[in-house]
């Protein structure tokens, strides 16, 4: 399985706490962080949205990939047919075989049927094309609705994004959104995590962890996985707790970001 990194790596990085623009991170920066953990794969999520770029930043973005020998992986929110259809373009052009999606955009929350419809409409183009979409699970729907989803498309080019940890705002822990969609992961996001009660006993909180840190058995997810061979690439994410102020938590983000590769690299590759 191949290891890379994403722009959910640095989701603090990313988001330009308080706007800062000498703490953000944009495309060439994860490049670069690419480069510096020596693996040549990095996935672009919606939160910086390939779609929004004009000609020239597409260019300089594609020339720096392609000078790193760097594969990209195609990230986007809001599965309507409009925006499945413009990311199948994104993904032709820069060559990217895995296109990840959240069916779920700002105020678009679409059921079952209409993602099938959608998805069934656009099969032919990932075919023709040689890209898979990857569905990531996320915290509205069920585990048992996204495998209704990709069983009902019928297709090799679509399966599942999945994510270690999301399912748990939709109520389902981590053995079983594996046991539904193992089988049908083609993308993988590793993001550890704990889970720790509050002081008043009244309620628990769900963080990020380092990976290998937490309470994600990533041996044996990956095991799991690989008796499928469908998942070839899987992709660090990290929900890392914030600290007092923006410098010592991006600090904190590329801390962990070392730590985790460090230790991914060991057991993913």
């Amino acid at each position: 399985m191949q290891l890379g990194i994403g722009s959910y790596t640095y989701g603090w990085g990313i988001a330009s706490i308080n706007h800062s623009v000498q703490l953000s991170l944009n495309e060439h920066d994860l490049i670069d962080k690419a480069i510096q953990f020596d693996v040549q794969l990095l996935q672009i999520g919606d939160n910086i949205p390939l779609h929004e770029f004009d000609e020239h930043r597409l260019q300089l973005f594609e020339s720096a990939l392609k000078q790193n020998n760097i594969a990209l992986e195609i990230g986007a929110k809001g599965l309507t047919s409009k925006h499945l259809q413009r990311y199948i373009l994104l993904c032709k052009r820069f060559s990217a075989k895995i296109l990840r999606f959240i069916i779920d955009g700002e105020g678009y929350e679409p059921d079952v049927s209409e993602a099938i419809k959608i998805i069934q409409g656009e099969t032919e183009a990932l075919v023709q094309n040689n890209i898979t979409l990857a569905l990531e699970n996320h915290d509205r729907l069920k585990a048992k609705e996204y495998a209704e989803i990709i069983n009902c498309v019928g297709s090799k080019q679509v399966g599942i994004c999945l994510d270690t940890v999301n399912s748990m705002g939709a109520g389902e822990g981590l053995e079983t959104i594996i046991d539904i969609l193992a089988p049908l992961t083609v993308n993988l996001h590793i993001k550890d995590f704990g889970i720790i009660r509050l002081p008043h006993k009244q309620g628990f909180i769900i963080d990020g962890r380092v990976a290998g840190k937490g309470m994600l058995d990533i041996p044996k997810l990956l095991q799991k996985l690989k008796n499928y061979n469908r998942c070839h690439t899987a992709i660090l994410e990290q929900w890392v707790p914030p600290e007092k102020d923006s410098q010592a938590t991006i600090k904190k983000e590329q801390d962990w970001a070392q730590m985790s590769m460090t230790y991914l690299k060991n057991v993913v590759q």
